[in-house]
């Protein structure tokens, strides 16, 4: 066989390349030290939070479990999975089954060896109907009859009528906590993360001690880490330049301003290819019509909305996601800001004055006011609806002609699955290409990753030429630092989420 998937094999997977990260707050050689309590800042205030490995209720708890639980992988820096608790993790010839082999020697919080029992109570609790963890769908092509225990260490998982699922890794990491079978969230919030649990009370705090039997020798370096619950970035950014937390995550651009020159905060810039767009709805109309799809594409200024809505932290992209991945097709152009031949394809289409409801939730709101003044152009009238997160992302999500849309950013494969490929549960822009199905179907049986770019460079010709998806830009992770953290960016989403590497200068309690 050839080269593997990411997340294959015996070795962990290279990086892509350098990385591009454009601020630092530590340099390579600086020797992380060991003590102190580190805070992390977050923007929760939600009284259902928890601390469940597989049913986390935000995205407070979903930040608590990185710090709790490991995954037989993690992402690495550029956003692409390596083995972690797994030291083998390798499909057979048509991905129809994985073997999964655990490194021998880790143990939970509460002393118990993590041993294929675990592995296999973690999965069947993650896919288990009666949780219903809204995640369990990312992984819901596995075969909860055709979990196998091999020996202590090992396990085999197959698939649903023996269908292929080459991006498992991509798929069960972010939800993927290895728990063990005495486990609950509530009374037993065991792990094998780099902290075991202290105290939690939900909306407010969270504080969690050093795992002093953590896989990784000499790891994490905090002997403690908590993490505060803030309403709003305001009063987090007061905290974060008055010493009562060293780190907030996602900081809002709107906040840039903030960060210039002051000496008690650096912003940490993360180049990611987490997306931002619009799904235009092929079972409505106009956008039934491949040649309304294309116009959409061409009259957007995607420099505009990256400059307004990532106040120009991010690039254009391309209407493709994924462009991180190794089997990404670069050779297809840059789709260009181009009004005339918007108006042309219109007027082919039949289409004249144009009133349609953009719907959106509040993270996608200052694309759709600047989407909408941008469609005003080409006699395109944009009513923004906005709705609450539940709507979004309730049973009419699929009937919107129009709706902002974003995700993190995926390798290819774990990104058709979610979005717009056959095994979809969340396909909101409807698009069903018969030739594009068939050819996801196919990678999602070739392991080989020179196989598999020939297959996926077919698919991305047809999303760019006819399909749904309106990707405008990806936006750069924005991270608040105080000057005592030792952290570095990345290509991910999650460098104040490294729990195992974070740490401090100085001591602090």
């Amino acid at each position: 066989m050839g080269s593997l998937l990411p997340g294959c094999g015996e070795q962990s997977p290279k990086s892509g390349g350098a990385s591009s990260a454009t601020a630092l707050s530590s340099s390579a050689d600086e020797k992380p030290r060991r003590g102190g309590r580190l805070r992390l800042g977050i923007i929760g205030g939600d009284q259902a939070g928890n601390l469940d490995a597989h049913k986390p209720f935000n995205t407070g708890s979903i930040i608590r479990g990185f710090a709790l639980y490991s995954k037989l992988w993690e992402w690495n820096d550029d956003m692409l999975p390596k083995l972690t608790l797994a030291e083998f993790a390798e499909p057979n010839a048509d991905a129809s089954q994985w073997t999964i082999r655990l490194k021998k020697g880790l143990e939970f919080h509460h002393g118990k060896t993590v041993t294929a029992d675990d592995v296999v109570f973690s999965i069947l609790r993650l896919t288990d109907p009666g949780l219903a963890s809204p995640f369990s769908y990312l992984v819901n092509a596995v075969d909860r009859e055709g979990i196998a225990k091999i020996d202590e260490f090992t396990v085999r998982i197959a698939f649903k009528k023996g269908i292929g699922f080459s991006p498992l890794p991509s798929l069960w990491v972010n939800f993927g906590g290895i728990v063990p079978t005495d486990y609950h969230p509530v009374t037993n919030p065991v792990g094998a993360g780099p902290f075991k649990y202290k105290d939690f009370r939900p909306g407010e705090r969270s504080l969690f001690v050093r795992h002093e039997n953590y896989f990784l020798n000499g790891q994490p370096y905090p002997d403690e880490l908590e993490i505060l619950d803030f309403k709003d970035q305001t009063s987090r950014f007061a905290a974060l330049v008055s010493g009562q937390i060293h780190l907030a995550n996602a900081v809002s651009p709107d906040q840039i301003a903030l960060f210039r020159d002051n000496p008690r905060a650096r912003l940490l810039v993360s180049p990611t290819y987490a997306w931002n767009g619009f799904y235009l709805n092929t079972a409505k109309k106009p956008f039934d019509d491949i040649r309304v799809r294309q116009a959409f594409r061409l009259l957007v200024d995607r420099g505009e909305l990256v400059k307004r809505v990532f106040n120009g932290e991010g690039r254009i992209a391309n209407d493709l996601y994924a462009a991180h991945d190794p089997t990404f097709n670069h050779d297809i152009p840059q789709r260009l800001h181009d009004p005339d031949g918007a108006r042309r394809l219109l007027r082919e289409a039949g289409v004249g004055k144009l009133s349609l409801e953009l719907v959106t939730n509040a993270a996608g709101s200052n694309a759709a006011v600047v989407f909408a003044e941008q469609a005003r152009r080409f006699d395109i009238d944009l009513h923004i609806r906005q709705v609450d997160e539940a709507t979004y992302n309730g049973s009419e999500k699929a009937d919107w002609a129009i709706s902002t849309g974003g995700s993190l950013g995926l390798p290819y494969l774990a990104a058709a699955v979610s979005i717009d490929g056959p095994l979809a549960v969340a396909n909101r822009s409807n698009f069903y290409d018969a030739r594009f199905h068939d050819l996801i179907h196919q990678a999602l049986k070739e392991p080989d990753v020179e196989r598999q770019k020939t297959i996926v460079h077919e698919a991305q010709r047809i999303q760019h030429e006819r399909g749904s998806l309106l990707i405008w830009g990806f936006a750069n992770a924005l991270d608040g630092v105080s000057p005592l953290v030792g952290i570095q960016a990345e290509r991910s989403h999650f460098p104040t989420w490294r729990f195992d590497r974070l740490w401090l200068r100085e001591d602090t309690a």
